[in-house]
């Protein structure tokens, strides 16, 4: 094999290495963040703490909407909470519209360290949701705040952090081609 055609197979090897770790690169950033709150990445828990500190940190809710016809609130701007103590705070979403959309729910917290001690039970984020037209549906999300955040030094010093969550059109729903199946809707 001459040196001109052993450069241009290391080239073509480097470029299909280039784009397969492109298209590994979101997911594997994902998971990064969901493994270790990076970037404002809150947890999932499986199960509520045994222990409930005196501490108490303000949790404040902000809410978005990115190309949807709909409105999205929280019910309550902010809850104050102890460190350990399950918690549920309440949405509201409204489909202003006279067609179904589906939706999906992004989510970060706010300082982004908080993350990782911001864990989940249960949140209308973790899947896709279906809003019929004209309907309203409330969304609980039951969540604590994780006790280490008192025992190490990024956490130490949190005193107010913020929920932030962006409903966004869930890829590849159509409602027009949903709606001449006449298929049934989705529960929720």
């Amino acid at each position: 094999m001459n040196r001109n055609t052993r450069v241009a197979l290391i080239c073509a090897g480097v470029f299909v290495l280039m784009v397969g770790a492109s298209f590994a690169a979101v997911p594997l950033y994902r998971l990064f963040c969901q493994v270790t709150g990076f970037d404002g990445t809150t947890q999932e828990a499986v199960a509520a703490p045994e222990r409930v500190l005196d501490r108490t940190l303000n949790i404040n809710f902000d809410t978005n909407v990115r190309g949807l016809p709909v409105t999205f609130q929280a019910e309550q701007v902010r809850q104050v909470v102890r460190v350990g103590e399950p918690t549920i705070a309440f949405f509201r979403v409204t489909n202003t519209s006279d067609h179904p959309v589906e939706a999906t729910a992004a989510y970060n917290v706010v300082p982004e360290h908080a993350g990782a001690y911001f864990l989940k039970l249960q949140c209308f984020c973790f899947e896709s949701q279906r809003i019929e037209p004209g309907q309203t549906l409330e969304f609980p999300v039951q969540y604590f705040i994780d006790e280490t955040i008192e025992t190490e030094p990024e956490g130490r010093g949190i005193r107010n952090v913020t929920l932030s969550y962006t409903f966004y059109p869930t890829e590849g729903f159509n409602p027009q081609a949903d709606a001449s199946s006449g298929a049934a809707p989705a529960p929720l």
